[in-house]
């Protein structure tokens, strides 16, 4: 087992909010071309398509960078890279595995909202719990790693770039 360290849960949701608005500026760019090059005239003209189209463009972005480096953008910000559980890289079949199974983190929270009906603000607390949940299960975990990084077979490591030493 590799000795590196798994970063805190709090510097991991640091991460992703950071990856998050990284990503939706790949995605407003990218949606944005598509709806030029599809010469789209309103928004539900060719939805699914652009669906697709997005979530093809979010796999690739995060297989591309979790199997060149184990590093994301936010991720090489916050010192965090991804690994495999024995500390080797990630190939692109465990990188696509943990990529379906990290949208745990919210579809079953929005499918249940979807299965109760809910309406207002049930629609934003109900896929919010299921958030809540999913880092809460990190503390079930004895190496402190996330449900979907168990699953897939690999894990989060606490990374310091060579040369450089953590001001602790």
């Amino acid at each position: 087992m590799n000795t590196h360290a798994t970063p805190p849960l709090r510097r991991r949701l640091a991460s992703m909010l950071y990856e998050s608005m990284l990503i939706f500026a790949v995605l407003f760019i990218f949606g944005g071309l598509f709806s030029i090059v599809m010469e789209q005239k309103h928004a539900l003209y060719l939805r699914g398509l652009m669906q697709d189209w997005l979530l093809l463009l979010l796999g690739l972005y995060f297989v591309w960078f979790w199997t060149h480096g184990g590093q994301t953008l936010a991720m090489q910000t916050w010192r965090i890279r991804l690994v495999t559980t024995d500390g080797s890289p990630v190939g692109i079949k465990r990188a696509l595995g943990r990529f379906f199974l990290s949208w745990l983190w919210v579809m079953p929270g929005l499918v249940a909202a979807w299965a109760f009906g809910a309406k207002e603000w049930l629609l934003v607390l109900i896929p919010a719990a299921n958030v809540a949940l999913w880092a809460l299960a990190t503390f079930l975990d004895p190496q402190r790693q996330f449900l979907h990084d168990r699953i897939a077979g690999t894990r989060l490591i606490a990374f310091e770039p060579t040369g450089k030493k953590s001001a602790k």
